[in-house]
């Protein structure tokens, strides 16, 4: 039986200081995201604009092919004209491909919940409540990115801005011989290992069982930390996830500025070895995995080995004024933990310390 009192995860690897690289002039990053388009209110929130609703009407989702009929052509021109239009179901019926109406209804139905909403963060988080997600895990993951990148500003350093790719991109997680826990994107490693780095010409190769280069990914450090802002979009470089280094630290950061944007509260979040504390009273998952396993811990179910090994990392979450906390709870620390699914796969759910967290008021 591991028992909830007691929680605790080998120690990691520590991974050096700052250096002035990381310091370099940032370049603007995440450009495709949108998030240029998009306008802010007095108190720094975001608002939605035409040019963000066209923008999104040009994903290849939505966009026209040659095929496509007259009807799905001319309501795609009339709602870049007016993206804000309203579209009677006769309209989307009148469109002659299946997949093109469900596109369109998904579409229109996350429209009018950005549109309906006082402000682009207000919008999301709204999506979680309720009786589940109705949109795409696309669109969630795009506001998702574009509420960071407003977070991070114009003073992020990359790894801060990688680190954030993990809370809207899966990554998958290796331990290395040396003990080394490397975090890449999910996406990006499954093309190489599909097609070598060669893309259709890789994917032809592969077919022939003609073997392919092999493309090691980059590990972000702080000699290379700088290459980051011209290859920002290429989502190709590793992290380490070591307990000491800069990116456990630089998403202990973003988390803290994460929960501040939405929240309006000041918390401060560190690494743990191990939680040995007779009186834990909260504890939030960042992601499923990690959620269900602090449950199970919590209300002592019986975890295997297996199981235990999937767990990342371990933080303490500290409100700074404990007064924003239930009264009950005010002054407890709250843990928080990650972990990878039984495919290695890191999949966190930001929302999670939206929802979670022991507030005193309601949000």
């Amino acid at each position: 039986m591991r028992y909830l009192r007691s929680l605790a995860i080998e120690p990691l690897l520590p991974n050096g200081c700052a250096t002035a690289s990381s310091l370099a002039p940032m370049p603007d990053f995440w450009s495709s995201c949108g998030y240029r388009l998009l306008a802010a209110t007095p108190a720094g929130r975001l608002l939605v604009t035409d040019g963000f609703l066209r923008d999104s009407l040009l994903r290849p989702e939505l966009a026209p092919l040659a095929e496509s009929s007259a009807a799905e052509s001319a309501l795609h021109e009339r709602l870049l004209a007016e993206p804000r239009r309203e579209v009677s179901e006769a309209a989307i019926a009148a469109i002659a491909d299946p997949d093109a109406r469900d596109n369109y209804r998904i579409w229109l139905r996350f429209r009018d919940r950005l549109l309906a909403a006082p402000d682009l963060e207000s919008a999301y988080a709204a999506l979680f409540h309720g009786e589940g997600v109705d949109v795409p895990p696309l669109f969630v993951h795009q506001l998702t990115q574009v509420v960071l990148r407003h977070i991070l500003g114009e003073s992020a350093d990359p790894f801060e801005a990688r680190v954030a790719e993990m809370l809207f991109r899966p990554q998958r997680v290796s331990v290395l011989p040396d003990g080394a826990v490397m975090a890449a994107d999910l996406q990006t490693v499954d093309v190489y290992a599909t097609t070598g780095g060669f893309g259709s010409l890789g994917e032809l190769l592969a077919e022939q069982r003609t073997p392919t280069r092999t493309i090691d990914l980059d590990v972000l450090s702080e000699d290379n930390a700088v290459a980051y802002w011209g290859r920002d979009e290429r989502f190709d470089f590793a992290v380490s996830l070591n307990r000491g280094g800069r990116a456990l630290d630089a998403l202990c950061r973003v988390l803290e500025r994460w929960i501040a944007h939405f929240l309006a509260v000041e918390v401060s979040i560190r690494p743990q070895r191990k939680i040995d504390d007779a009186r834990w009273v909260w504890h939030v998952g960042l992601d499923a995995e990690a959620s269900a396993l602090l449950n199970d811990l919590y209300n002592r179910v019986e975890v295997g080995d297996e199981r235990m090994e999937r767990l990342l990392c371990l933080f303490e979450l500290a409100f700074a004024d404990a007064g924003d906390m239930r009264p009950a709870l005010a002054g407890r620390p709250v843990y928080l933990a990650m972990a990878v699914d039984r495919e290695k796969r890191l999949k966190l759910k930001p929302q999670n310390l939206l929802l979670n967290l022991p507030l005193a008021r309601p949000q």
